[in-house]
């Protein structure tokens, strides 16, 4: 057996990329943990990588190093460490030295410089290293002996894949920083280089010295700006030779130790116990508590060491992928006979996974390539039907596969799961196979359970709730232009990475559902909406939208005439012409050539020309108006006008979006592909979009909307006197808060004033401070304070249920909706104040739009009940915000619109009336 490999952990490095790049966890007390648990999840997976490594993890110490004295201004630029990250170095520590790793921090000198040192020791001895870091200036250590692994993202270089990466072999890396300088650490390297001067001088010439040595070759050769090249690095050779010695690592770091002796401890395991109780790492204690785990130093199985990551680093160097080898029995189909007992065991099982594999994401696109199936943990199978490459061996045909799984997916007795089921029912539903068992999807589950947790693909939910890393399509597909698609997949690639779908969305299932078991409301708002909602939104897609193709393309003429109108305007105002596109070019006309206030500035230091400051620049001045105008059209003729003509399937005539119940924490659906929740109303070009959308010939479009849902569910949760007198009069809520708050007659409520109390309705429900009403009405921030003040005098009931939600929320960590559904609040005890604020507003909001999401998905199930049931001549084709939108035949147009109303306003009992507003017209925009 080959040496294993000494692994030297850049801890200080991960420290900072786990806290910046992962979602900001703190415990119940308020405490951060976020970094501390990415790390640590970090080094458990290079120990199962690497069982029979000695791990040394490496932190830089406190104070100054020996580049501050070359150098005053290095590392100058950083802001300092943020609190929340100075808070877990400490528990980071105690859990690196539970875990039974050495850990070193050396003063004087940075993490970098021991690693180096340690690196270069062990490689003088023929010992095998990999650097685990995140940094690019480690890549100078790398030789016969020493490697580089991102094990955050699972890259893998070498010496030859440090070149193919840098373009410059190892020995050049320091030359190459000295050049182009580091930002990271405020290395200068000579102004005006970057890598795309920096490499062709390297390359042809060699390291600095070389360099500095043949300036007049440099004009010779083939990069933009070479000819002026000579004289920057003339002017710049003290900044370029002090980079050097800034950039190259320290090798001979006196430690007080002998690297020979370096060797992993046992963990501490009761230790190990207390501290990932204080810290709340829950799936962690299990682990310890059942018994031998992941920190065993006796686990040497060979499987566990090919991880899906390391096929990547394979990829990297240029390998072929091989998948994980792991214990796992999965079988691909190619006869009938093998089907034969595959499907007789599925007839006999209550519960499997299923999943298919397609040519497409698209589902009205998307061609049946082969279906998985599995039916206890480890255990898969994967039936091939239409890989078409060169040398593809026979495969049982489409028509023998749904005809031998006809009797299993008819079955209502058996539960089928899935990882986003919705797709492949919509899929089977295309190729004319029909899907009625019980439904299970392992996505919902997480999302029910944590919206916020992180994400909920099965990649990501695998790594979090299994720790187990799976292959990825791009390790069998490739990326960018040269993915090839999946019939054409190798099946000795194609057919574990299909039956592991089937196995992860089981082993998922599994964990997760005992999971919601534990928490009745949830599996309630999983059972009685989320799951049943599948089918309903999969019939919703497949049925699609009309559009007038030609009347958008109009739209999208003009729209091109009128932004050409106000590009000329705008070189007019600015006395120049200048890319409308370029920030930079913006910034130069805006604040340097026309002096306008800088209302914020990027990460940068630059003026910045968001959308936001361009809005509050506008008020006053003409060009950022236009500006804003312009980037409003120009953002809806790329996104709509330009795009929904050619979105329209060919066989069906319609437009089919995709709806998505896992990706709004609130539990609102969104969509994509086109996303129809985000059509501008406001604007007559909006409007003019939807005026597109248009019904059959002889039918109506029918648009039925929730009136004020969510201040009619704060009316409800509040209890509040003056807010259900409004709604139980029927009066309008914005006039009537009005009147309130302005002490006027109902009668004499001004526009402005109704505009006033509308911002303070919305405002206050989203959490808006005295500051945002102020900015947004253009008021003073005093003046603001007092319409809030006010309303809170009239209106104590609200005063009061936002304080009980903040409570109960600080209390809990999460706010509930009417019907159960959760919405987690990690950062509600944070110690940073702006966290919590957010927050806190988020908890105010999350009951009522969460509420709001359960109501119209309560709605458009009871719709969609009526519409299976009785078959009336109508089709609901959409769904938006707080709207449902129908195709209704003329002649049965009152009707339908009678029984919709109807059926939405049973869908939650209120204190207040629940109010549905529905209209129709021959288009979307007319039903309004």
């Amino acid at each position: 057996m080959a040496d294993a490999p000494l692994i030297l952990v850049d801890g200080s490095s991960y420290l900072y990329r786990a806290f910046h790049a992962l979602p900001p966890l703190t415990t119940s007390k308020g405490q951060p943990t976020g970094a501390v648990r990415g790390v640590v999840a970090m080094l458990k997976k290079e120990q199962k990588q690497y069982p029979q490594s000695t791990i040394v993890v490496v932190f830089d110490a406190k104070g100054k190093t020996f580049r501050d004295d070359l150098y005053g201004d290095y590392k100058s630029h950083r802001p300092p460490m943020p609190d929340e990250m100075r808070e877990q170095i400490a528990p980071l520590h105690a859990c690196v030295e539970a875990m039974g790793f050495p850990m070193i921090i050396h003063p004087g000198v940075e993490a970098d410089d021991v690693i180096g040192t340690l690196a270069r020791e062990a490689s003088s001895r023929g010992k095998p290293v990999l650097i685990s870091t995140g940094d690019k200036d480690m890549a100078q250590l790398v030789d016969e002996n020493i490697g580089l692994i991102n094990t955050m993202s699972g890259s893998h270089y070498d010496a030859a894949g440090v070149e193919k990466k840098y373009g410059v072999p190892p020995k050049l890396i320091i030359d190459y920083l000295a050049l182009i300088g580091d930002k990271s650490d405020n290395i200068p390297g000579v102004p005006g280089v970057g890598d795309k001067s920096a490499t062709p001088m390297l390359q042809a010439l060699g390291g600095l010295d070389e360099i500095y040595a043949n300036l007049d070759a440099i004009a010779n050769l083939e990069f933009r700006g070479s000819k002026k090249m000579a004289e920057k690095l003339t002017e710049h050779k003290e900044a370029a030779y002090l980079s050097y010695q800034l950039a190259t690592i320290k090798l001979d770091v006196e430690l007080d130790l002998d690297p020979a002796e370096l060797k992993n401890a046992e963990p501490d395991v009761e230790r190990l116990k207390t501290l990932y109780s204080e810290l709340e790492f829950k799936s962690w204690i299990k682990e310890l508590d059942s018994g031998p785990d992941s920190f065993s130093l006796s686990q040497g199985d060979e499987s566990l060491r090919a991880s899906n990551a390391e096929s990547k680093a394979n990829q990297e160097v240029g390998q072929k992928v091989e998948p994980p080898r792991r214990e796992t029995h999965y079988e691909i189909i190619l006869d009938k006979e093998q089907l034969n007992r595959w499907v007789k065991q599925l007839k006999a099982a209550e519960i499997f996974a299923f999943d298919t594999e397609t040519t497409s994401l698209d589902y009205m696109q998307a061609q049946v390539v082969g279906v998985s199936f599995a039916l206890e943990p480890d255990r898969a199978a994967y039936v091939p039907i239409a890989h078409d490459y060169p040398a593809a061996p026979e495969q049982i045909s489409k028509e023998c596969l749904f005809e031998a799984l006809a009797p299993v997916l008819s079955d209502r007795n058996k539960t089928l799961v899935g990882q986003n089921i919705k797709y492949d029912l919509s899929v089977l539903a295309q190729a004319g196979v029909q899907v009625d068992c019980k439904l299970a999807d392992s996505m919902l589950e997480s999302y029910v359970l944590d919206s916020v947790a992180g994400r909920h693909d099965m990649d990501s939910l695998a790594l979090r709730h299994l720790d187990r890393e799976t292959i990825h399509f791009e390790d069998i597909a490739g990326k960018g232009v040269k993915q090839i698609t999946f019939n054409q997949i190798d099946l000795e690639q194609a057919g574990p990475y299909a039956a592991e779908d089937a196995d992860i969305t089981l082993q998922l299932h599994n964990k997760l559902h005992a999971e919601l078991r534990e928490k009745p409301s949830l599996l309630e708002v999983y059972e009685k909406i989320e799951i049943p909602l599948i089918r309903v939104l999969s019939r919703i897609e497949r049925t699609g939208a009309l559009i007038n193709a030609k009347a958008m393309q109009a739209q999208s003429s003009e729209i091109a005439e009128k932004l050409i109108g106000l590009e000329k305007q705008v070189h007019e105002l600015a006395g120049q012409p200048f890319n409308l596109a370029s920030p930079k070019q913006l910034q130069h006309i805006l604040f340097e050539k026309m002096q306008l206030p800088v209302l914020k500035k990027t990460p940068k230091g630059q003026p910045s020309t968001a959308e936001d400051v361009l809005q509050d620049l506008a008020a006053d001045h003409e060009l950022p108006a236009l500006i804003v105008e312009y980037r409003g059209l120009a953002k809806l003729k790329s996104t709509y006008t330009d795009k929904l003509p050619l979105m329209v399937d060919e066989r069906t005539g319609r437009l089919h979006t995709s709806y998505h119940q896992a990706v709004a924490a609130t539990g609102r659906l969104s969509s994509t592909d086109p996303n129809l929740q985000n059509i501008p109303i406001r604007t007559e070009e909006g409007r003019r979009i939807r005026k597109a959308f248009i019904a059959e010939k002889g039918c109506k479009i029918l648009a039925a909307d929730y009136s004020q849902i969510e201040l009619r569910i704060m009316a409800h949760l509040s209890q509040d006197e003056g807010l259900q007198k409004a709604f139980a009069n029927n009066l309008d809520v914005h006039a009537a808060t009005a009147a309130e708050v302005f002490a006027v007659d109902l009668s004499e409520v001004s526009a402005d004033q109704r505009r006033s109390a509308k911002a303070i309705n919305f405002g206050l429900m989203y959490g808006m401070s005295a500051f945002g009403l102020a900015k947004q009405l253009h008021i003073a921030r005093k003046e603001s304070q007092q319409y809030i003040d006010r309303y809170f005098e009239r209106y104590p009931g609200v005063a009061d249920v936002m304080e009980t939600i903040r409570a109960d929320a600080r209390e809990k960590g999460y706010v509930e909706t009417l019907f159960g559904r959760r919405l987690y609040l990690p950062q509600i005890n944070a110690r940073n104040g702006q966290l919590r604020a957010a927050a806190e507003r988020t908890a105010i909001n999350a009951p009522m739009q969460g509420s709001a999401a359960d109501i119209i998905k309560r709605a458009m199930l009871a719709v969609d009940a009526w519409l299976v049931e009785e078959k009336p001549p109508v089709k609901m084709i959409m769904q938006v915000h707080d709207e449902l939108v129908f195709e209704v035949e003329e002649a049965y147009l009152e009707k339908a619109r009678e029984k919709i109303v109807e059926l939405m306003q049973a869908a939650a009992h209120l204190s207040v009336p629940l109010l549905v507003e529905a209209g129709a017209g021959e288009n979307w925009e007319e039903a309004h």
